[in-house]
């Protein structure tokens, strides 16, 4: 076992310090609202490369620029910026609003008495199909806060519910940011991926429903919740839903997303052909920190292996972590970690990857389960740090509408998040494992 160089991870620290202690600072004793979301994180990691340029002095700097290169042009890491900007243009073109008839419909038919479990169900599918915790949270948090108001329900409760939907269809949805990181990083299918996630997840789900009703028969209500909604906007959804569980190819899946949500847009009248242009590259813009992210990761990944520094993180995993299932714990805290640092469970993902990777091949993990791990663990850890955007949103979101409530009063009510830890663990360490 090699022990490699630990120096070489000097730009994963610097990062880490850099990015993590500024937002520190802004979000805390500045008091700046989304005080980690003001720092450029594309700045931070330039800074973190350039410190990994300046490493490893035996090697040139066109070499570096060589090993960078190759870094980049790895063939998972263009799939996967390729399937961010056809991601991207899909949720431009279909927009948001079906999420709120989703929910508005599920209210008008289902009694008021179960309109938190009508939240989390909602979530779970809206977040499922969209690919984004933090737009469905958007969406459906001022829904919670008219749930709370009208029929009495704890307003933390409500809230909670939607973050901890929401980041049930992060885990599992094929078009999420996280979903495409995980998969393209550790070169596994989306359809497998989802399988081994959804055995972890579906028992957290079933269980959050199950406290969820408990409390909800507990409440007294006041009232309930009807507004207008319009469920042919959904079908562009449920087809991408629908198209990768069936395992179509990403690329066919969104652009049968695509074409159908143009036209459903179209003839309804909810948009026009010169917006729905706009609207795809506004899509599309929104990926291009991600991908950016992603870009300069990767060549400061290629840097740190050539300078040994993975072989250093990977010595030091398996002095803590012995076997097959500390190996799979020891992924699930690297990538936890990462994203208490950068809270972003995306760039955690893509930061962990390819350690993890040398991982998987050590302790013979296959790449699907690898995959899973790095996006359930990565979940878990974005849900409850109270400086993440899924609670921050939250928090805003509830603050336009009139409301006040804090990250402390919703983090203990975050059922799911924690439920899917520990159904994760269970599955580690107590489901023999099939997997090859």
């Amino acid at each position: 076992m090699q022990k490699g160089n630990v120096k070489a991870l000097l730009p994963i620290g610097v990062f880490l310090v850099l990015y993590l202690g500024l937002g520190l600072i802004f979000e805390y004793a500045i008091k700046i609202p989304m005080g980690f979301y003001n720092i450029p994180i594309v700045v931070a990691f330039m800074v973190a490369l350039l410190v990994a340029c300046l490493q490893n002095k035996k090697v040139s700097f066109n070499d570096k620029l060589a090993i960078m290169g190759t870094g980049i042009g790895d063939k998972n890491i263009v799939t996967m910026i390729l399937i961010f900007l056809t991601a991207g243009v899909f949720v431009g073109v279909v927009g948001r609003e079906s999420a709120e008839s989703v929910a508005y419909f599920m209210l008008s038919v289902i009694p008021p008495r179960f309109a938190v479990l009508v939240l989390f169900v909602v979530a779970c599918f809206v977040s499922l199909a969209m690919g984004t915790s933090v737009g469905t949270i958007t969406l459906l948090t001022p829904i919670a806060f008219n749930v709370a108001t009208i029929s009495g329900f704890d307003m933390a409760l409500c809230v909670a519910t939607v973050v901890g939907g929401a980041m049930f269809g992060d885990n599992l949805s094929f078009i999420s940011d996280t979903t495409i990181a995980a998969c393209n990083g550790q070169g596994c299918d989306m359809k497998d991926k989802f399988r081994a996630n959804f055995a972890i997840a579906l028992p957290a789900a079933i269980l959050t429903i199950v406290v969820i009703l408990v409390l909800s028969l507990n409440s007294e209500l006041s009232g309930e919740v009807i507004k207008d909604y319009n469920l042919i906007q959904i079908i562009p959804y449920i087809l991408v839903l629908i198209g990768g569980i069936l395992g179509i190819n990403v690329f066919v899946v969104l652009l049968i997303g695509i074409v159908s949500g143009s036209i459903i847009m179209l003839v309804t009248g909810a948009t026009v052909a010169t917006d729905l242009l706009a609207n795809m590259g506004a899509g599309a813009a929104g990926m291009f920190e991600t991908i950016m992210v992603t870009i300069l990761v990767s060549a400061i990944c290629a840097l740190i292996r050539e300078h040994g520094g993975f072989d250093a993180l990977l010595y030091g995993i398996k002095k803590i972590f012995k076997g097959k299932k500390g190996g799979q714990v020891g992924m699930g805290v690297l990538v936890g970690v990462m994203d208490i640092a950068t809270a972003n469970n995306t760039v955690a993902i893509v930061m962990a990857n390819p350690i993890a990777k040398e991982i998987a091949k050590d302790y013979d993990i296959s790449a699907k389960k690898t995959a899973s791990i790095l996006d359930t663990f990565s979940c878990f850890f974005q849900a409850i740090i109270p400086y993440g955007a899924q609670i921050l949103v939250a928090i805003s979101a509830v603050a336009v509408q009139g409301g006040a409530i804090s990250a402390f009063q919703i983090i203990p009510k975050l059922f799911y998040p924690y439920l899917l830890l520990i159904s994760s663990l269970v599955f580690i360490f107590f489901v023999p494992s099939k997997d090859k």
